[in-house]
């Protein structure tokens, strides 16, 4: 459970033959049989971005000077330089022996083709396809077995993270070895899957681990350093982790700053923008640098950006008829973007069928089964793919060789990429040359051949391309989806570039076509828009291309957002992930704070027993506690022969905060200062301050004005059942939250006091020992009860945050959403006129089926 106040009673209220009204599955996080929708689990627990300002915090602060600030901000510098080049470098080693992997068996397996092809013997070139093919993504499956949040491409649980959500085991030093070491398997096993998107996971780990210079996973790695040990500071490193994975994947630092603050984080500023974008170009000179040395044997020419690029789009030298693009194509490209955006949400459909079926039937059964369903989804697209190749490719000429038509990897010319099965020289078969290459090959033929491929060729390919990749995208392998998103739109739109080609007879660029295409469908698919504009700009190196991009991405995006959702955002739904989007809808202004906040509470004393606070922990999943102090009448006779109320009463009054005892502080100040003027400032003020105590006097009874029916409970007992609704729901004084973690940490340490002691002798811990467990916190079910006296107090109050925001019970909600969402919060305590608290708000009150649940009953109500 994610915090205080969102877990609500689970067990069975319906007698049998009853069913629950949606507001109450909503509520519960259940699934709605009739409309097989997935609601938000309450078992996810949220990050927090705002700092604790408790007073550990406050002595870091006070001993803070310039100095230490500007080593702490150096020694940030740093860390996001060693992300940025640490991603560059596990870039370098996937796409190595990725190439690596896939040219010895494109290779042998392409010499025994030509082999056979006369001797009749193709079915043993298929039976090396298939040997190959297999045993490389039998070890993806095996590694996602070892780690199964390695499976997929990771972006939608980055993008849960960086939205404010805690997914277990997502950014672990395990999860990054299976992911990198499990995508060059995967892809090199001949699925229709990409590295880009584990790129960014990869990348979204090294952020979040490199900083805290420890591993869960290999206990041994373990320095004392004390920097970075909050959510805040492991998000922002995780923000710039993402950002350098997409830019290490297709060479655009830009458009990897511009997804990070589009796709992931909620909380943005300059500072981190500038961070941010420094950590991807020190992952794309990274990568370049080696890349280009390595390839061209020039050490620091910087000749290949990135793992994916397009080369370089330009007309025959000599022709001045040929146009990139003209005004009269845009209209083509917006008709492209409408069936981009239809054909993506078609995708998108399927896949979430595909997933939910996945969900039922295979993953409740053994892990080995996962394994089954990748060799068969590999199996089947290394049939497909051979049979296919040999049976539909048709004949096509060579085009010659130009300055601009050069692989992906810049070395060679991409005429050294074709496959010319069964075909005779200086002609190649196009559907083999599309098949049997790496996928990144495959686009640049589309984007670059002057050869033309047939429309049967292009349409066969697309389709089966289509079906293979939805099936192929859920597998328990991890795997990307852009570059397979990517290479069935290019042949889409170098379909719809031949037809105007041959059919209108219109002088067209067909590279440009085959671009907007791959533009158009992976918007269908994935609906970014920024990120994904500025990342095609930065890949293809052509300026131009901005204008029919971004209108092709909205007119896509647009389109598929009548049907669904993008597969990100499918996907985070089917895990049941509280993700709050950037606003709500204009009618959830209906509702304000009081109709969304859950008003039982478990909350803590100042001052409480050690039996008390062991009980609350072990009876609750929440993780933060309001710490609060009761309203009592007659006070004073109520404090007489116990310590322990009488510490907490104390506590409250001296909180108390009123305009009378703050001009009364002020003028003992100014009384200190040596100048004549600010002293009969004060002595002229003197009179207005005399009536003091009349004043606290009122608020005395403001405060107690309400309490004669409620009973005088000793604030050592904990919430019981038993309570009538006028015990539970007594008014109570809000002084601040405390967290689970931290009440464990305190009782672990024994940091308490004794009945017959002050509350001043209990031992202080400082910043670096609350937070020495980071990010992994002891549990209460480590403690060890004999070592702690159930009658001792905890003083929390020196460890809670006494300043959380807070919200009227009247704010609307797009308020407190915008509140929340924007400055990262967990818990939002809602707070009455008086200093009470009267329910607290956490994520799971703000998702888009919660909100739609209460706004059903308020309409009701009305």
């Amino acid at each position: 459970m994610a915090s205080c106040g969102n877990c609500f009673c689970c067990q069975c209220c319906c007698r049998e033959g009853e069913t629950r009204t949606p507001e109450e599955l909503t509520i519960l996080g259940e699934i709605r049989d009739e409309e097989d929708e997935i609601l938000p689990r309450k078992d996810y627990e949220s990050l927090d971005y705002d700092r604790c300002i408790n007073e550990p915090c406050v002595e870091v602060l006070e001993g803070m000077n310039n100095k230490k600030a500007k080593k702490y901000e150096a020694v940030r510098w740093i860390m996001v330089f060693a992300i940025g080049v640490t991603v560059g470098l596990v870039g370098l080693f996937v796409d190595f022996f990725v190439r690596l992997f896939t040219t010895i068996k494109f290779s042998l397996v392409g010499d025994s083709v030509e082999k056979c092809s006369d001797k009749g013997c193709l079915s043993l070139s298929l039976l090396e396809l298939l040997a190959f093919n297999m045993t490389f993504v039998f070890i993806a499956s095996v590694l996602v077995l070892i780690e199964p949040v390695a499976a997929g491409s990771g972006i939608p649980e980055i993008k849960s993270y960086l939205n404010g959500v805690k997914i277990p085991g997502i950014v672990r030093l395990r999860t990054f070895l299976c992911k990198a070491a499990g995508v060059l398997f995967s892809v090199a096993g001949g699925l229709f899957v990409g590295k880009e998107g584990p790129m960014i996971h990869s990348g979204a780990i090294v952020g979040a681990g490199l900083p805290q210079f420890q591993s869960i996973t290999f206990k041994r790695i373990k320095f004392d350093f004390p920097y970075f040990r909050s959510d805040r500071d492991k998000r922002d490193f995780v923000s710039a982790g993402a950002a350098a994975g997409v830019a290490a994947a297709f060479g655009a630092p830009i458009g990897g700053t511009l997804f990070s603050l589009e796709e992931g984080s909620s909380f943005w500023n300059q500072a981190l923008t500038w961070k941010v974008l420094f950590c991807s170009m020190s992952a794309t000179f990274t990568l370049n640098f080696f890349r280009s040395g390595i390839n061209f044997n020039k050490w620091g020419s910087f000749q290949l950006p990135g793992l994916l690029n397009f080369g370089e789009f330009k007309c025959p030298d000599g022709d001045k008829n040929c146009h990139l693009w003209t005004i009269v194509d845009l209209a083509f490209f917006v008709l492209m973007g409408v069936v981009g955006g239809l054909l993506g949400a078609l995708f998108n459909c399927m896949n979430k069928g595909l997933a939910k079926y996945r969900m039922r039937h295979i993953h409740p059964k053994a892990k080995f089964i996962r394994v089954l369903e990748s060799l068969l989804v590999t199996m089947v697209t290394t049939v497909v793919i051979f049979t296919v190749s040999m049976l539909l490719g048709e004949c096509r000429e060579l085009s010659s060789p130009t300055t601009h038509n050069t692989t992906v990897s810049g070395s060679e010319d991409i005429n050294s990429t074709v496959r010319q099965f069964f075909c005779s020289n200086k002609t190649y078969n196009d559907m083999a040359t599309l098949f049997f290459n790496p996928q990144e090959a495959a686009i640049h033929q589309l984007f670059h051949q002057d050869g033309t491929f047939s429309p049967v060729t292009l349409s066969v390919f697309f389709l089966l391309y289509f079906l293979l990749a939805c099936w192929t995208y859920g597998v328990s392998v991890p795997s990307g989806l852009f570059v397979p998103s990517l290479l069935c739109g290019a042949a889409f739109g170098r379909l719809v570039a031949n037809i105007l080609k041959v059919k209108l007879g219109m002088d067209i660029y067909s590279g440009t076509f085959a671009l907007i295409g791959a533009a158009a469908f992976l918007g269908g698919v994935v609906r970014m828009t920024i990120s994904l504009t500025v990342i095609l700009i930065e890949s293809t190196n052509e300026i131009t291309y901005g204008l029919p991009i971004m209108i092709t991405l909205m007119v896509a995006k647009w389109t598929g957002d009548f049907f669904n959702k993008g597969i990100y955002d499918i996907h985070i739904q089917l895990r049941g992930v509280p993700l709050l989007e950037w606003e709500t809808e204009v009618e959830m202004d209906k509702l304000t704070a009081s109709d969304i906040m859950e008003t039982n509470l478990t909350y803590i004393y100042p001052h409480t027993r050690v039996q008390s606070l062991v009980s609350i922990l072990r009876t609750t999943v929440y993780h933060a506690f309001p710490v609060v102090t009761e309203n009592r009448q007659n006070e004073r006779d109520f404090m007489k022969g116990n310590i322990l109320v009488s510490n907490n009463i104390r506590f409250k009054k001296s909180s108390v905060v009123s305009r009378a005892g703050e001009q009364r502080r002020r003028c003992q100040s100014m009384k200190s200062y040596p100048s004549s003027e600010l002293r009969n400032v004060c002595d002229e003020q003197s009179a207005v301050v005399e009536p003091a105590e009349e004043g606290e006097d009122l608020l005395q009874q403001m405060l107690e004005r309400r309490h004669a029916p409620y009973p005088n409970l000793y604030p050592d007992q904990s919430p019981s059942e038993e309570w009538t609704m006028e015990e539970r729901f007594r008014p109570l004084t809000f002084h601040g939250l405390i967290l689970r973690s931290q009440l464990v940490n305190l009782l672990i340490r024994g940091v308490c006091y004794s009945e017959n002691q002050s509350s001043a002798t209990q031992p202080r811990l400082s910043y670096a020992e609350m937070t020495e467990d980071y990010p992994r916190y002891p549990d209460i079910h480590d403690l060890d009860l004999a070592l702690l006296n159930p009658r001792m107090i905890v003083d929390a109050t020196p460890y809670m945050n006494p300043c959380p925001y807070t919200v009227s019970p009247n704010t609307r909600i797009s308020q407190v959403f915008n509140l929340f969402r924007t400055m990262g919060l967990r818990h939002l305590p809602v707070v009455n006129a008086v200093g009470e608290i009267v329910g607290i708000i956490t994520r799971h009150n703000l998702t888009h089926e919660f909100l739609l649940a209460k706004l059903r009953q308020h309409y009701i109500t009305i």
